[in-house]
């Protein structure tokens, strides 16, 4: 009995097969009704012996991709995919898989749970669980280490990567390789299977080989890489287990899943997960993207010749614009250079590298842009300059071109004003290096057309980045809130912590790295022209922050590039810049602070509470359509830890009440910084939280 009367899975006889066709547009997720048309086909084929091989395939674009994700959050509903898959291995007629498109997650061990599986070429395996902190849970762990061995099923389950084919049928995991269409090779793989081309086997009666060294040096590594996780140390040990029977295995799986299941590290996973699919949903998400196919790009710095890399690597054609030929040449070779780092990673091939190349040409003279379809400037991070370049793109582009300034702080409507065409002009802000950087911030001014925000979302796709949608403001969302909440980690410095303890605090919080260690990578020479920039418009209120950033910057230390910021960097070797410590106790004595102790903890609490307060003024401000829109940013271009899901996700495990209550306690010693944010207070009144906020409530 198929649920609410669904057809999603039909079988047909011909000869002595049975082919059992699973259609569940789009992607043939596992939802109940799947799961019910197979158990009922597998069981209805044996009790009437009808045919001497079931072949399972699948119609439209992919094999079964994975779990259903509207089912994730509800009660189940059986039969359980690991009852299912069970029942499936124990069939006495032979089951054999056809697999095209993607086979991922509950899809790929519903292949595994049969006898034997085919591979279409282009199919791609894998069990990504360990991305939404979960482990494969209908035995995964227990059937590729029989199939494939331990190393395999450690790589597989750990890093969530997909599998080529090829790849796959030399690990064990595919009995053959063929190409066509899914029923023709379902035909054609269940008569090599009556012919015994293909051997038949149940998984469950495979021994797996003990390898204690993978499993050693697997633990190493995640307590290396990911202490914070639980999920992966849950994985060891269920594939650990592989090795005994596999009714035990499955047992201990099941129980690990169910562990990863209920921890806040799934939940943020999740969040996490949904959250880049959310913002995609814009006010002018029905708009009609411009046709984007040639991009002008001005500056080859860093950052100009990141994102040309990008759109060269998505299949654009890029016009690089540099001042002078020097420069021009410099870009140009930053450019080569970025390609063949993915030529030297296995990325790219050395034929799409030329063939990339061969799209790029170089100029300078802004009229090289008369006829792309989209500019973005990316040069140093001054109004005039802007301006000067905008008004001269004016004149120069074509009618409907695009034109993105790369900027990270400025006013885009000051930028739009100085063109005929406002409703052109959008921000593009890249994150460096902006050629593997995830985030795109796609900041919308008071006049941009839709049709050319709609635009902005499209490149992000085809540059296969993230778009988050902004409003203007200095900072937009994340270098707003960046600005807020990095002060808290000057004050702590000031008041007695050192820079090397606030960064181990909020490493082992689950950020890479720490903020004094992020402002060395990024240049301390960026922040130092931004505060001087801003200047004038502090409050004589403010206490300021950047006394000890100020003094190490005048000192010609800017971070990695000058070979010491807070800390020295020398031939590999980093430890904290002895100097600095001296420079604290200075500005110290300047403020007159007598320096205090902070706890691990205490630091953690202030940041995040400052960070928190900013993210909830820029939803409040409009600048951020939904707090997921915050989270998602910090997830993409800050290095918030993924498994906590967001500042405004993780903002909801504390609750309102007592980010009130912290941000209270704080104001008693600078209640110029520590101010609650209105739509907090009002959360905190009536019980509710971002999520809420996120779902419409």
């Amino acid at each position: 009995m198929q649920d609410q009367d669904i057809i999603s899975v039909t079988t047909e006889i011909v000869g002595d097969i049975a082919l059992v066709c699973v259609d569940n547009p789009p992607v043939n997720a596992l939802s109940v009704h799947v799961r019910r048309g197979i158990q009922d086909a597998v069981a209805e084929i044996n009790a009437a012996q009808s045919a001497k091989v079931i072949v399972l395939y699948a119609a439209g674009r992919t094999f079964i991709a994975g779990a259903d994700i509207t089912e994730f959050g509800k009660p189940p509903m059986p039969p359980a995919l690991p009852d299912l898959l069970n029942e499936m291995e124990q069939s006495k007629i032979p089951v054999v898989c056809v697999l095209h498109g993607t086979a991922l997650g509950g899809g790929l061990e519903v292949a595994l749970a049969s006898h034997a599986r085919v591979g279409i070429k282009g199919l791609r395996i894998g069990l990504p669980e360990v991305l939404i902190g979960l482990l494969p849970g209908a035995g995964g762990t227990q059937r590729v280490p029989r199939l494939a061995g331990i190393p395999v099923a450690l790589d597989m389950s750990l890093s969530g990567r997909q599998v080529a084919a090829k790849e796959a049928l030399g690990m064990g995991l595919l009995d053959a390789l063929e190409d066509g269409e899914p029923r023709d090779v379902a035909l054609r793989a269940g008569q090599d299977a009556l012919d015994g081309k293909i051997k038949t086997r149940r998984t469950d009666l495979i021994d797996t080989t003990p390898d204690d060294a993978a499993l050693e040096e697997a633990r190493k590594m995640v307590a290396r890489k990911f202490p914070n996780l639980v999920s992966p140390q849950r994985c060891i040990e269920a594939i650990a287990a592989s090795t005994g029977p596999i009714s035990e295995g499955l047992k201990i799986e099941r129980k690990a899943f169910m562990d990863c299941l209920d921890t806040p590290q799934r939940a943020g996973l999740i969040h996490a997960f949904f959250g880049e699919r959310a913002v995609a949903n814009i006010p002018e998400k029905k708009a009609t993207p411009r046709d984007i196919n040639a991009v002008g790009v001005i500056g080859g710095g860093t950052m100009g010749s990141g994102i040309a890399t990008s759109a060269l690597m998505s299949g654009l054609s890029v016009t690089l614009v540099e001042v002078k030929e020097d420069a021009l040449e410099r870009g140009i070779a930053t450019i080569t250079k970025n390609l063949e780092g993915g030529v030297k990673r296995g990325k790219l091939s050395a034929d799409q590298r030329d063939q990339m190349l061969a799209q790029l040409t170089g100029a300078t003279d802004l009229a090289a842009l008369s006829d792309v379809d989209l500019v973005i400037e990316a040069v140093f991070e001054q109004m005039e300059i802007k301006k000067e370049i905008f008004t001269k793109l004016d004149a120069v582009c074509k009618k409907g071109a695009i034109l993105a300034s790369n900027t990270s702080y400025l006013d885009i409507n000051e930028i739009a004003a100085q063109t005929s065409r406002p409703e052109d002009v959008i921000g593009l802000h890249f994150f460096s290096p902006a050629h593997i950087m995830k985030l795109l911030e796609i900041v919308v001014g008071e006049k941009t057309a839709p049709e050319v925000v709609a635009s902005g979302f499209a490149l992000a796709k085809r540059l296969k980045k993230i778009g988050v949608r902004a409003g203007v403001c200095d900072g937009f969302i994340g270098n707003r809130i960046l600005g807020h909440y990095s002060k808290t980690a000057s004050y702590l410095v000031l008041d007695g912590a050192t820079p090397q303890q606030v960064d181990d605090a909020l490493e082992a919080f689950g950020f890479a790295m720490g903020p004094h260690k992020v402002g060395d990578l990024a240049g301390l020479d960026i922040g130092w022209m931004t505060r001087k920039r801003k200047a004038a418009t502090r409050s004589a209120e403010e206490r300021y922050a950047g006394a000890v950033a100020d003094r190490i910057c005048e000192n010609g230390w800017y971070g990695r590039k000058t070979g010491r910021g807070y800390y020295v960097y020398d031939e590999g070797d980093m430890h904290p810049n002895p100097e600095v410590a001296k420079i604290i106790d200075e500005e110290r004595a300047e403020a007159g602070v007598t320096p205090r102790s902070f706890t691990d903890e205490e630091i953690v609490d202030r940041y995040m509470t400052a960070m928190i307060s900013e993210a909830a003024r820029v939803v409040e401000d409009g600048i951020a359509l939904r707090p997921v829109d915050v989270d998602v940013v910090f997830l993409s271009g800050y290095g918030f830890p993924r498994f906590r899901g967001g500042p405004l996700h993780y903002a909801d495990t504390i609750g309102a009440k007592e980010l009130v209550r912290r941000i209270e306690t704080y104001a008693k010693e600078d209640a110029h910084y520590w101010q609650v944010p209105e739509i907090l207070r009002k959360m905190a009144e009536t019980g509710k939280s971002f999520d809420d906020i996120n779902k419409g409530g």
